[in-house]
């Protein structure tokens, strides 16, 4: 939709999904202009692949078009991880095709056709990772098309990638979950309930992601977010002995909590 609506690019959408619901539906409501009745036939004579499904199903993908892309077709995905990606378009795709990862910063906590948004995209920094082998004007294609779509292209490092979202996108998904378990597991949940309310709300929100789509996230980058899991555990920690004490170490710690995030607020609306 992001792509229709763009001045910048002029395309013809081939669409593919396994449950034919959704096809159908793209079809009907102008989100595709064609449908396709497998995968391969999907990506049959295309310029550009893009692979939008759940970061362990990427490999099987790869494996399924491998032989039935153009050649010097770009392909791109839009996973969470990009390091095993990577490592799968190379071991799937053949040499003559450029495979650039894709992911862009701006998801939402529910999923499916029917929470479409053409705007999703607009201000948010899309992260590309190119193969070695794709090619300048390959890399120039979907650097354009990314800004057609009103994202900011930002080039970075497969590995350094995972490294920074397990950070900032897959601890606070994890976080959100136990939150949201350790406080609906208890017996007093049914009167919790009736006062949880902005900042609860707030604290959930990514709880209520996809399981299945999480789960993948998890295992195509369980080091670097285990590594995030320990750093925070290591904080929460600190915070417990702060309660313990005379309260101005703790007053000190979420100061400096409130500082640390008025900086990054304003940096980011910069």
């Amino acid at each position: 939709m992001a792509l229709k609506r763009s001045a910048a690019i002029e395309v013809e959408i081939v669409g593919f999904s396994r449950r034919s619901e959704t096809v159908t539906r793209a079809k009907e409501s102008g989100i595709i202009d064609r449908a396709a009745g497998d995968v391969t036939s999907a990506v049959d004579g295309a310029d550009l692949v893009i692979i939008a499904t759940h970061v362990m199903t990427i490999r099987r993908v790869l494996e399924r078009i491998s032989g039935h892309v153009s050649p010097e077709c770009v392909v791109t995905d839009t996973g969470s991880t990009k390091a095993e990606i990577m490592q799968w378009a190379e071991e799937c795709l053949p040499r003559n095709i450029s495979f650039i990862g894709g992911h862009p910063m701006a998801g939402k906590e529910t999923s499916g056709i029917n929470e479409i948004d053409p705007d999703l995209f607009r201000g948010c920094v899309y992260c590309l990772s190119p193969a070695p082998n794709a090619t300048p004007g390959a890399v120039q294609t979907l650097e354009m098309l990314v800004k057609s779509i009103g994202a900011r292209p930002f080039f970075i490092d497969a590995g350094e990638h995972d490294r920074l979202v397990a950070g900032v996108s897959h601890l606070p998904m994890l976080l959100s979950a136990a939150f949201v378990l350790s406080t609906t597991g208890s017996s007093s949940w049914p009167e919790m309930a009736k006062l949880a309310a902005g900042g609860y709300r707030d604290l959930s929100r990514l709880a209520s992601g996809n399981p299945e789509m999480n789960r993948d996230i998890c295992l195509s980058n369980r080091e670097e977010i285990i590594r995030w899991i320990d750093s925070y555990l290591d904080e929460l920690k600190k915070y417990r002995r702060l309660m313990e004490e005379d309260g101005e170490g703790l007053r000190d710690a979420l100061a400096r909590a409130q500082e640390a995030r008025q900086r990054w607020l304003q940096e980011e609306n910069r």
